[in-house]
């Protein structure tokens, strides 16, 4: 039984949910949307090319969780899940993620979205163990305050380390699925690289590396 790891976004999915679900507020009227469209572009921009400010980045992504009630979030997120994720789950997606449960695998998520956003994804996908960027929450709300280290490129790492310490499971012995380049510190580590659909810096990356490539599409 080995750990089988999976970044989320273009990845299990077809699209990014960070970004999608900036899109959705923006549909909501819950946000400025001259600027906060604006911002949403640049951010999803500056990670494509591997430049993006993940602190900046937050700090604009969870001050709507900060200026909404829970109740009102979770309304919303529910919808959220109806009309942006549940049409983008790739059904081979599933299939894999079925394959590696029935070998008796630990399934692990790893993204850097945020847990609000990704909670209830991981939950329709099956897979119990999660590590996102985590809001802090005091008194039920949102600060618009993240905690921890940022599940983002070399916080990966961190945080799958951290995860790891009382799991018999090792990077060694573990599989990681993904798209980006921005998750090549972690492909890096892991026994059994995979790129999925991947972007083209990581699929020179792979090539040159003689990673295994496929498609979930």
């Amino acid at each position: 039984m080995s750990l089988a790891i999976f970044d989320l976004d273009n990845t299990l999915i077809s699209i990014d949910s960070d970004h999608a679900w900036g899109e959705f507020l923006l549909e909501q009227g819950a946000v400025d949307p001259v600027a906060y469209r604006d911002a949403n572009e640049r951010f999803l921009r500056d990670y494509e090319a591997g430049t993006l400010d993940i602190h900046a980045f937050l700090e604009v992504a969870l001050k709507p969780l900060a200026d909404n009630s829970p109740e009102q979030l979770a309304a919303w997120h529910q919808q959220f899940m109806a009309s942006k994720i549940e049409p983008n789950i790739l059904s081979k997606g599933e299939e894999l993620l079925a394959k590696h449960r029935m070998q008796g695998d630990t399934l692990l998520i790893v993204t850097a979205t945020n847990r609000f956003i990704t909670g209830p994804i991981a939950k329709r996908l099956g897979v119990d163990d999660l590590i996102a960027v985590e809001p802090e929450i005091i008194n039920g709300h949102y600060t618009g305050r993240v905690i921890g280290t940022p599940s983002y490129r070399e916080g990966k790492i961190v945080r799958v380390e951290a995860w790891l310490a009382d799991k018999e499971h090792t990077l060694d012995d573990a599989w990681f699925y993904s798209d980006s380049h921005n998750d090549l510190p972690l492909l890096e580590r892991v026994g059994y690289p995979v790129a999925v659909d991947p972007d083209e810096v990581l699929e020179h990356e792979a090539e040159a590396r003689n990673w295994r490539i496929m498609s979930l599409r």
